[in-house]
């Protein structure tokens, strides 16, 4: 009776796992239905979002998304952060854009009309964004310490494109320069700031790919030695000027202005470029390093030891780029040291006190009998071409002033008297115009030669070697 009862019990228990067996399955295939739907839906939204990466399709920028669609776009794209950590979630979100590439309907099913309305015939080897054999290297522009630059060529549109490429130490990880870089350029859109196409990220190497642009500043000079032109001088300030009101606006400092970071185009377009020292300055209380800026364009003040400066910074720079346009020199062509330098600034606008510079006896260098004294001269004694141009000397000297407060800003700068011969519209362009959109804007020749922007090539930064600087 026992044996039968035991028997008996054996057999419901056996089917009762079989039909849980049963109940399980037929969940998971539910579930699957359903994981399998879900994907169908990403695999749309990232395609119609994103233009679907494995196609040959025009990447559009942001400006030209509609608003509704702007937050959804933004959001996708900061999911790939070249220097953060993949997390789970974003690994799984590049394997379903994977997916989507490689399998010809993103699921087993139809094709959706909304997938064909934004995509086109490609095949899955086809260069895309992103990807580091979608340029190819066509010559070395030049190297520096950490990177490596080369004018190359991008085989999505075929533009010329500026590579340039940062050495990754395993031990030592990505620069902190280049992420600086790249996160800042990310977010600056102007018609006199250099473009940052796209961002590269392997093992090995982070890569920026910037816009080509044919030469910088330093070699433009050097092939018109003895001063630009007049003309020349003014619309390439103004551009320097207008480029540097916007990352001000934004509380940008670039902290390396010179020569050879203002790229010019052969159209005569100059762009702000190397942002490898550029700083992001939100509370005014913080405190910042002293060695910025090459010697010959850093201000009296941070030569001092002063770590607390602000947009002036810059200005200072511009001032000496603009009479080194005028005059065919650099202003303050220090050969020794910091000591050598702060004596040519002292020589032109007179050895600082309490009285000219309010807290400059607090400076950590200041030691005013190691300091020769000078009085104040007139810019043009130093700089005679200053007084041939029409309110030249006073721009100069609002903007070379040893107390950094005193210095001129770029959006005060720009609404000089300076510039009153401009055509007004210049002051009414978007951000992303330049100012040879408007009619008679041009660069004139220089020393009788065609218009034409000579040079052999920018750096996009501290690549290409000048002993000049």
């Amino acid at each position: 009776m026992c044996a039968m009862i035991d028997s008996q019990s054996a057999e419901k228990i056996s089917r009762m796992k079989k039909l849980r067996r049963t109940l399980s399955e037929s969940f998971g295939r539910i579930a699957l239905k359903k994981e399998e739907s879900s994907f169908d839906e990403i695999c749309v939204t990232k395609m119609s979002t994103r233009n679907c990466q494995g196609m040959d399709s025009v990447i559009k920028p942001l400006d030209t998304i509609p608003e509704d669609k702007k937050v959804r776009v933004q959001r996708t794209q900061s999911s790939f952060d070249p220097f953060e950590k993949p997390t789970n979630q974003v690994k799984r979100v590049h394997s379903e854009n994977n997916a989507c590439i490689t399998s010809r309907t993103c699921s087993a099913g139809k094709e959706s009309p909304k997938v064909r309305r934004h995509s086109s015939p490609s095949s899955p080897t086809s260069p895309k964004f992103g990807k580091a054999d979608s340029y190819e290297k066509l010559e070395k522009l030049g190297e520096g310490s950490y990177a490596t630059v080369y004018k190359g060529k991008s085989k999505v549109n075929g533009k010329l494109v500026a590579l340039k490429v940062i050495r990754l130490q395993e031990e030592e990880g990505t620069p902190f320069t280049a992420i600086r870089e790249a996160s800042l350029l990310k977010g600056l859109k102007h018609a006199n700031i250099v473009l940052l196409h796209d961002i590269i990220h392997t093992k090995e190497t982070l890569t920026l790919v910037f816009e080509y642009v044919h030469t910088d500043l330093c070699q433009y000079m050097d092939k018109h030695p003895g001063g630009l032109h007049p003309e020349n001088v003014k619309l390439l300030l103004f551009q320097l000027l207008r480029g540097l009101s916007y990352i001000h606006q934004r509380y940008i400092l670039h902290r390396d202005l010179k020569p050879q970071n203002l790229l010019i185009s052969d159209t005569g377009e100059l762009k702000l470029a190397d942002f490898g020292l550029a700083r992001a300055k939100s509370v005014p209380s913080h405190t910042y390093s002293n060695e910025v800026v090459t010697l010959w364009y850093r201000p009296p003040d941070v030569l001092l030891g002063s770590t607390e400066y602000s947009t002036c910074l810059d200005m200072w720079g511009v001032g000496c780029i603009f009479v080194e346009m005028i005059q065919g020199v650099a202003a303050f062509p220090g050969m020794k040291d910091i000591q050598d330098q702060l004596e040519r600034i002292f020589l032109v606008l007179g050895t600082p006190n309490e009285d000219t510079w309010p807290g400059v006896h607090s400076l950590p260098h200041f030691k005013p009998e190691h300091f020769t004294h000078y009085s104040p001269k007139n810019l043009r004694q130093a700089w005679n071409k200053l007084s041939y141009v029409a309110h030249a000397e006073d721009l100069a000297s609002k903007l070379l002033q040893c107390f950094p407060k005193n210095r001129l800003s770029a959006q005060a700068a720009l609404s000089h008297q300076y510039f009153s011969d401009l055509p007004p519209r210049l002051w009414e362009l978007t951000d992303m115009s330049s100012i040879f959109t408007v009619p008679n804007v041009r660069l004139q020749p220089e020393s009788g030669e065609s218009m034409r922007v000579f040079g052999k090539t920018n750096s996009h930064g501290k690549g290409v070697p000048n002993s000049k600087h």
